[in-house]
């Protein structure tokens, strides 16, 4: 799995893989560089005459990383009975727009979260498709499906043989072909369903709401129990309409982004120039038909330093 190169830069040179790895497995930034960390503490509290006896360590960190994860996705289910209302992923910024358009370069250390490539992998639908998984379907969905592993590398992550990674990665398949919409609408069709969204936000128009949102549409937010957000998702287009307006009614202040979530177009809300809430949206048909609505500011930490 990888190459690495026994030199301290080629081993550090791993770490934008280990990152896209561990997201995609953990929908998590703060948990995938957590997992990074520990795989590359093993690796450096390693003797360096066994270090030097591994012929990939870019292998070996992934195929220890991917363990990491594996255990703390069994983990997390039980966190996550725990856990107040509806558990989203962490939403992913594009920060190439936020530089553009302030002109100006990142300061300071990388975030993780800009390591993270932004492609239909990442994608919130997805995403959440991955969380319906079993751990062990996930680890070996996302190796071989996502990062083109082979069943035999995988098998030394899940402990059991390919043959048997092969049919968990199968049935995570299907999971995936089950649950994702057919891809209808084009990249400008998308941004043009979110502006027209954001418009009939902002003015309180719940007709054009109404119209933008399938009839069958679900909104699922995420607060965590730290600020105000509905706990159960919200059915249906109408439904949908009239909370958003009566946020807007008791939000007085808050300013509406266009913005990529997760490499697709989405929405920001700020107030007094901090990030409160961010929206991504599953477009199908030129009609919203999911809407997920990330409000835990745990989970909105990489939108806090543009």
């Amino acid at each position: 799995m990888g190459t690495g190169g026994g030199s301290a830069d080629g081993v550090a040179g791993e770490r934008r893989r280990l990152i896209n790895v561990a997201y995609r497995l953990l929908g998590s930034v703060t948990e995938a560089e957590d997992a990074v960390q520990d795989a590359y503490a093993r690796w450096y509290g390693m003797p360096r005459d066994r270090r030097q006896e591994i012929a990939s360590p870019g292998a070996w960190l992934t195929t220890v990383t991917s363990r990491i994860c594996l255990d703390l996705l069994g983990s997390a289910r039980a966190r996550r009975e725990r856990y107040v209302g509806a558990w989203l992923p962490e939403p992913l910024p594009d920060r190439t727009e936020w530089n553009h358009a302030a002109g100006t370069e990142p300061a300071g250390p990388v975030d993780p979260a800009d390591q993270i490539v932004l492609d239909e992998s990442v994608a919130m639908a997805f995403l959440v498709v991955l969380e319906s998984m079993t751990p062990a379907e996930r680890v070996a969905f996302v190796l071989h499906d996502v990062f083109r592993y082979p069943y035999a590398g995988i098998a030394g992550v899940l402990g059991r043989t390919p043959a048997a990674c092969k049919q968990l990665a199968a049935s995570a398949r299907r999971r995936v072909d089950g649950g994702r919409a057919p891809a209808t609408a084009t990249a400008s069709g998308r941004a043009d369903v979110v502006r027209r969204v954001k418009a009939a936000w902002e003015t309180r128009d719940i007709a054009t709401l109404v119209g933008l949102l399938d009839a069958g549409a679900v909104m699922t937010a995420d607060g965590g129990g730290l600020v105000g957000t509905v706990l159960r998702p919200v059915e249906g287009g109408a439904r949908i309409a009239r909370y958003m307006v009566a946020i807007a009614d008791k939000a007085p202040g808050l300013g509406l982004l266009e913005r990529s979530v997760n490499g697709l177009p989405g929405l920001v809300a700020r107030r007094a120039g901090v990030v409160e809430t961010v929206a991504s949206f599953d477009v199908s048909g030129g009609c919203v038909a999911r809407i997920w609505v990330v409000r835990n500011p745990e989970k909105l930490r990489p939108w806090r330093t543009p």
